[in-house]
């Protein structure tokens, strides 16, 4: 799957819940999977338990989900938008790997 068929699946299990909460509401469900990723990377940096492994995808994967509900709520085609600002290496020096 890539992104544009990530965030059209994201789109049909989410969107309309999405919207009624609104973009305010579901930045701060997304901000409360960014810190609940934050606690995975510490949990894997601790320990190498396979739980913390499979929780840390987990976590990956819900930050993605929720970041694409964002981009689907303010209309931003997530692909488009990485591949225009990644697409040529640094979006500064624009050398891959990054020369700043």
């Amino acid at each position: 799957m890539n992104i544009v068929e990530f965030q059209k699946c994201i789109e049909a299990i989410y969107l309309d819940r999405d919207r009624e909460r609104g973009v305010d509401g579901t930045f701060r469900w997304f901000v409360e999977e960014v810190g609940e990723l934050a606690r995975a990377i510490r949990n894997v940096a601790r320990s190498d338990d396979p739980a913390h492994r499979a929780n840390l995808e987990e976590e990956f994967a819900n930050v993605l989900a929720w970041l694409s509900t964002l981009a689907s709520l303010t209309s931003v085609d997530l692909e488009r938008a990485a591949i225009s600002e990644y697409g040529d290496g640094c979006p500064k020096c624009r050398a891959t790997p990054c020369a700043c």
